[in-house]
């Protein structure tokens, strides 16, 4: 398999996911990769113990009209997201519709009565202590759109974005994981304007999308991606009543999109990351910042990573521009000096921040066209789309696609 472009990182194994090609949000756990799926339903779990030659090991099928597309992994648990399969209904063909607009409203969650909810929302836990077969131990069921993404890392808290019935759109929770087998909510926060069942009235423009994407948790500390509302900080301290600690939008002028806030505690830095939802820049061009918040209460942008340019990936199908960070999870590669991003149409990019006034780009891989198509909207593009990316302790890179399949990179920068 020949790249479009590669520099200093070359490919040492690719997976179709056993005909399920489409992939999300991956982790890699002692030895075993899992991957959500977009489109496929259900997550795949592929043997990497061999980098080389990932086997793809058992496929665990969503509930109808659901979809599992993130998930996350540790000791031996496995957190999976089930919620409205949006992709797949018909008021979301257009994708446009699904990145504007009160999303709850759409789904039927902010007036549930007279709504058929024919889909499965909550969060699933599964036991992976035989890596190869996961098995279903507990559940939170929630009353709304369902859960879109989870931060969790051990312990008693996990944290996540919810659609809840009442909400504009997807908001902050917490949930204690200590009874793995029944996962309860324990507290919530939302931006006010969210919660239409108390009437409160957004003050934004109705085409936005504020809702949570998901947060990253250090100490007592939420860093939170709200989409089109850009960052907020969050003190948890108290997981059953969080505190707003600061909100921050650059949007407009700039796309919103929000999608990742990855702190860099050990240096008092957080990298931000916009999500280019649509083709050729048509909600404009998006950044990765590099924010200093030695101070959480008063975050300061500093600069912006180079963007990828050895093309014009603006007119090449799909979307170009940044999705996904690899988050420095515990277990993972943790550096707070290289950064790794999927820029979908561009592949996957590593950037070296030791200056955080000047990130540079110091790798990158682009995938080749896909053999077949697996996003099954309409007029979709049979085109790469790095989605996720995973870098595990030996420093080896996994990245899943909408349409490609697995990629097992390695970066030599890091021999």
């Amino acid at each position: 398999m020949k790249a479009d472009f590669a520099s200093h990182m070359r490919l040492v194994g690719h997976s179709d996911q056993g005909g399920r090609a489409d992939g999300v949000q991956l982790m890699v756990h002692n030895g075993y990769a899992y991957i959500g799926h977009m489109f496929s339903k259900g997550f795949s779990v592929v043997d990497v113990r061999d980098p080389s030659k990932p086997n793809t090991v058992a496929y665990v099928p969503a509930p109808a009209n659901t979809w599992n597309i993130h998930l996350q992994t540790h000791d031996d648990l496995l957190l999976v997201i089930n919620a409205k399969d949006m992709f797949a209904a018909s008021e979301f063909q257009d994708e446009r519709e699904y990145y504007q607009g009160a999303l709850g409203s759409k789904v039927g969650t902010a007036e549930a009565a007279g709504r058929e909810r024919n889909w499965t929302s909550g969060l699933a836990v599964y036991d992976i202590s035989k890596g190869n077969t996961p098995r279903q131990i507990g559940f939170m069921p929630i009353d709304g759109g369902g859960i879109h993404r989870v931060w969790y890392v051990g312990g008693r808290w996990a944290y996540a974005s919810a659609l809840i019935d009442g909400f504009s759109d997807y908001i902050f929770i917490t949930i204690d994981m200590s009874d793995p087998t029944r996962p309860r909510e324990a507290g919530r926060f939302w931006l006010p304007g969210m919660n239409l069942a108390r009437a409160e009235s957004p003050s934004w423009p109705a085409s936005r999308r504020n809702g949570l994407h998901h947060p990253i948790v250090h100490g007592d500390l939420a860093y939170c991606a709200w989409r089109d509302a850009g960052l907020v900080v969050l003190d948890v301290a108290d997981r059953t009543a969080p505190k707003l600690v600061t909100h921050r939008n650059w949007s407009p002028p700039f796309g919103g999109g929000t999608h990742n806030c990855l702190p860099l505690p050990g240096r008092d830095l957080l990298v931000v990351l916009d999500e280019a939802v649509l083709d050729h820049q048509e909600d404009g061009e998006k950044f990765i910042w590099m924010f200093d918040v030695r101070d959480p209460a008063n975050p300061v942008s500093i600069s912006t990573f180079p963007q990828p340019d050895e093309i014009d990936y603006v007119r090449k199908p799909g979307h170009f521009g940044p999705h996904n960070l690899h988050e420095n999870r515990p277990g993972s590669f943790v550096s707070e000096t290289l950064i790794f991003a999927t820029y979908q149409n561009a592949g996957v990019r590593v950037f070296d921040t030791r200056d955080p006034y000047r990130p540079q780009e110091v790798g990158a891989y682009v995938p080749p066209q896909p053999d077949r198509l697996m996003d099954h909207r309409p007029n979709r593009a049979n085109v790469i789309q790095s989605c996720d990316v995973f870098v595990d302790a030996n420093g080896l890179i996994y990245s899943t696609d909408y349409n490609g399949g697995l990629y097992i990179l390695e970066f030599d920068g890091l021999r």
